[in-house]
């Protein structure tokens, strides 16, 4: 669900990258995949559910595994182990949408670091991971002494070697140049079943797994910070984009619930997540796929089977035939998501047979012969979902009792079930196809029904087209930028449609997720102590 290297794709074969390259009118569209996963520890079987694995000595948990390990990175033709300001502004502006305009003028150097680490994987048993550290460095005030932390999350990626830690990566150079150029010690996981993992699937959206991932490369980090003459101030931000807005809201939710004393959260930013968790997938099941179903959809049925939620017996009872062999150990893989389409692995985002019913109108290229999910499993989800509605309200979204497994596993993983106390800022755009923002305005609705604190929670639509309000500029430079990217389609000789196309293919990775990011960090910047 989303970029590749991450979360939701704008078409199984047709992507955007996170995010695309924009430049003023000569809009680059990288057209790539966007999905990912994590692990390491010994894999259940398929249809697992029976003896759970005795839980690792809680002394495990956040433990570094060796030395933090600089990474060198690719400047103009050399390797250097840390990047000076100028080299990072030519870096963004080579392949980040709207460069340093949208990022800011980096201010300090970088250095990237990659550690491993002990954290759990879906069953509770002890595994290992790899995070990246990026930490600032220079003679300007921002760049010394105390810096905050970011503890950030990444979108989902098709790729088992997408590496946070890897500034070729456009997510990366994103996140490296907006924060820790700017002065903010860095944490990004690769989550279990990436880089530096041996897990062989990726716990995907398991919120339980994937918070307590993140809390277990912050502690590991926090660890070998003072070795790499490092010093984290008390200011702890959370955020994280598309599969990793889930993600961040699952670990603020964990931190505030949980770890009340270990972590005090200063503010935290989930962007373009999935956090309606089951609405979500009501809505999917229910006639309304979205940009990348068919990649995502695997790696969440593969990371709820490996936790025990038994939801099949054989994939043939999942997946259509010519799609289930093999199917559990493609994502995260050696392949973009394109190239499995290609490969004849994955359907190009079609879901379900042509006669599969209903269908919901504008939704007819989820329909067709080369479909991925089986009728019978779309039927058995259908009924359940009639003779078990759940968001008949507001404040109580999830008081409901799904019977089918899917459901339930979802309805366990929904982040609808707390009442952040912090600072939050909520980020998206409502055109977007891959993660609606149906997701945000679920959270948002929930959130007031149980009186979240006045004044902490901040909504941002970068579609709202009211031109008044605190982020009247914010979305007069998003409506900007769609226009010139339909704009530069249409000058080389496209058309209308294929304008549309392209904003839609771009829309959730590549114009989203810059502006969201960096008004992420104004909020992180104007946020107060607790």
């Amino acid at each position: 669900m989303f970029h590749q290297p991450h979360l939701c794709p704008p078409s199984v074969a047709r992507r955007g990258s996170f995010p695309a390259t924009l430049s003023t009118l000569g809009l680059t569209i990288v057209l790539t995949s966007l999905l990912a996963g994590c692990g390491g520890g010994t894999p259940a079987s398929s249809n697992s559910g029976g003896t759970q694995p005795v839980p690792p000595p809680l002394t495990l948990r956040g433990q570094p595994i060796g030395s933090a390990s600089v990474v060198p990175v690719a400047v103009g033709g050399f390797r250097v182990t840390t990047v000076e300001p100028a080299q990072m502004k030519a870096l963004v502006e080579a392949s980040v949408s709207y460069g340093s305009a949208v990022t800011g003028t980096p201010t300090c150097a970088v250095t990237l670091y990659t550690l491993r680490y002990h954290t759990l994987d879906g069953q509770g048993a002890d595994t290992e991971a790899s995070t990246a550290i990026m930490l600032p460095s220079g003679s300007q005030p921002a760049c010394q002494g105390s810096r905050p932390v970011l503890l950030y999350a990444h979108g989902t990626s098709a790729l088992k070697s997408n590496d946070m830690a890897d500034l070729s990566g456009t997510e990366v150079r994103t996140v490296a140049a907006m924060f820790a150029a700017q002065g903010y010690i860095v944490v990004a996981p690769n989550y279990a079943g990436y880089a530096g993992s041996t897990l062989d699937y990726h716990p995907y959206l398991d919120a339980s797994q994937q918070s307590a991932d993140m809390i277990d490369a912050l502690r590991a980090a926090r660890s070998v910070l003072p070795g790499l003459g490092a010093s984290a101030s008390s200011r702890l931000m959370v955020s994280g984009y598309s599969q990793g807005g889930f993600v961040a809201m699952a670990t603020q939710r964990a931190m505030q619930r949980d770890y009340a004393s270990e972590f005090t959260v200063t503010a935290a930013a989930p962007l373009s997540g999935p956090y309606a968790l089951l609405q979500f997938g009501d809505a999917i099941f229910n006639g309304a796929p979205t940009l990348g179903s068919s990649g995502f959809l695997p790696m969440l049925f593969t990371a709820a089977q490996r936790a025990g939620a038994n939801l099949y017996t054989s994939p043939t009872q999942v997946y259509a035939a010519q799609y289930a062999s093999g199917i559990e150990t493609l994502l995260p893989g050696s392949l973009s998501l394109g190239a499995l389409v290609t490969a004849g692995k994955l359907p190009n985002d079609v879901l379900f047979a042509q006669d599969s019913l209903p269908q919901s109108s504008g939704y007819s290229r989820y329909f067709g012969a080369d479909h991925l999910l089986s009728s019978a499993y779309r039927d058995s989800y259908l009924s359940d979902l009639k003779a078990q509605p759940c968001n008949a309200s507001n404040n109580a979204p999830l008081n409901c009792a799904p019977a089918q497994a899917l459901r339930r596993w979802l309805l366990k993983n929904d982040l609808r079930t707390y009442t952040p106390v912090l600072p939050m800022l909520l980020c998206g755009g409502n055109q977007d196809p891959v993660v609606p923002f149906a997701n945000t305005d679920a959270a948002v609705a929930y959130f007031r029904a149980q009186s979240m604190g006045a004044g902490l929670l901040a909504v941002l639509d970068l579609d709202d087209s009211a031109l008044l309000g605190d982020y009247r500029t914010v979305r007069a430079e998003f409506a900007a930028a769609k226009q010139v990217l339909k704009l530069s389609i249409t000058q080389a000789g496209g058309s209308n449609a294929d304008a549309n196309q392209a904003l839609r293919d771009s829309y959730h990775a590549g114009l989203v997720a810059p502006f969201c990011l960096r008004e992420a960090r104004k909020f992180f910047d104007a946020a107060p102590a607790r």
